[in-house]
């Protein structure tokens, strides 16, 4: 069997019109004699409204209930585009994760795919029926519903397209792929046609909103080809694959920011073997999550500035901790949330020099100032005034002919 995954995103199943247009691009692959397995998110809106109100229930909802809750919008959408299709003269019928099922590990609201059992579906398929799962779900060992987590739905289809040898995985959205760099940010930035798991991976990590990065892992550890375009307009899309699949001249394929970043600087640190840690000791144990960090030492060697970045909701829990930590002492600490983190990304500069000299002196030409640096294989970031982030983006696009 020739088998399509075709996964619909929320806004793609936002209204019963285009829940319609969503079962006219189905006919469109079973007219090209594929056997189509649909996977789809809740109508957009649906899940933050569940987990509104779980939280106007309980602040310590239960979190089993929770995902017996927020995975119910699933079951909306699917049961509408079974029925369109069904309206339409296929034979179609939805699918909940425990039906199948798709087994998971035992945690709740962040669970992971272990298995999909088979039988069910492929009976189905063979029968010519369309399946239609629910996303973002499955069931524990406990027998109980789990729900897999932001970007849940793309990882059921990408383990979908694994598990049952999918020769295509399509991931329809509300954008037209993976541009260069946020077209909302900079009306230059371009569609890349193909993009490997890494670059695409440290590109979601640092803000790209197109998939969510656990989905991207699940989809390199599996070797499962994604492609990723609109269900609201025809063109093609982005193919995220492996790199060996990639053959182009670009340095750096694209640009990430994030807008919600916060620095903290602790000056007059008492520099002693461990006080790093004792600084981030219970930060690691609030599940605060530290980015940047630059450290220096004074002249007389006995004091260290300390700095480092968080995500700027968490600033008030991380300055609590801190001036609550018997275990430091410092002089000041100095809070910043006027800060954006800026990154170029790309396989190739692996092998290129002079990649972070040609960074630095282009934001150093539009007199913007790096106040913090963090490097990856494939990745640089710089923190800079949050002021200066629409023209760092572009004299970068430029810089490393992101628009040709």
């Amino acid at each position: 069997m020739k088998i399509v995954v075709l996964k619909f995103g929320g806004t793609s199943v936002g209204t019963v019109e285009r829940i319609k247009k969503v079962a006219n691009i189905i006919t469109l692959y079973i007219r090209k004699k594929y056997k189509v397995i649909v996977v789809s998110s809740a109508m957009s809106g649906v899940t933050n409204e569940l987990v509104k109100k779980s939280k106007n229930i309980s602040k310590n909802f239960d979190l089993s209930e929770y995902d017996v809750l927020v995975s119910s919008g699933e079951q909306i959408s699917c049961s509408l585009i079974a029925g369109r299709l069904n309206h339409l003269g296929y034979k179609s019928q939805s699918w909940m994760g425990w039906q199948i099922p798709i087994l998971t590990s035992d945690i709740h609201a962040s669970s992971r795919i272990n298995q999909i059992y088979k039988n069910k579906i492929i009976k189905f398929l063979k029968q010519g029926g369309v399946p239609v799962i629910a996303g973002f779900q499955g069931i524990n060992s406990k027998n109980r519903i789990t729900t897999l987590g932001r970007g849940g739905s793309d990882a059921t289809a990408i383990m979908c397209a694994k598990f049952f040898k999918a020769v295509r995985c399509i991931i329809y959205t509300d954008v037209e792929g993976v541009f260069t760099t946020d077209p909302n940010k900079l009306r230059r930035a371009k569609k890349i046609k193909i993009i490997s798991y890494e670059e695409m991976l440290e590109m979601a990590s640092l803000g790209a909103k197109v998939m969510q990065p656990t989905s991207i892992q699940d989809a390199r550890l599996n070797r499962v080809n994604i492609e990723v375009q609109s269900s609201f307009i025809k063109k093609k899309g982005t193919l995220i694959t492996k790199r060996k699949n990639i053959l182009n001249n670009k340095i750096i394929r694209g640009i990430s920011f994030t807008k919600n970043d916060a620095k903290i600087s602790l000056i007059g640190v008492r520099d002693k073997p461990g006080i790093a840690a004792s600084i981030f000791k219970p930060l690691s144990q609030n599940l605060i999550n530290v980015d940047m960090v630059v450290q220096n030492i004074s002249a007389n060697g006995k004091e260290t500035d300390l700095t480092f970045t968080i995500k700027s909701d968490e600033l008030t829990k991380t300055e609590k901790l801190i001036r609550k930590n018997s275990k430091i002492r410092f002089r000041k600490i100095i809070i910043d949330k006027n800060v954006s983190k800026v990154s170029i990304i790309g396989v190739g500069m692996i092998t290129t020099p002079g990649v972070t000299y040609r960074m630095f002196q282009a934001l150093a030409n539009n007199k913007i100032n790096i106040l913090a640096i963090s490097t990856s294989e494939i990745k640089i970031s710089v923190l800079i005034n949050k002021k200066n982030l629409k023209k760092s983006i572009s004299c970068l696009h430029k810089e490393f002919n992101l628009e040709n």
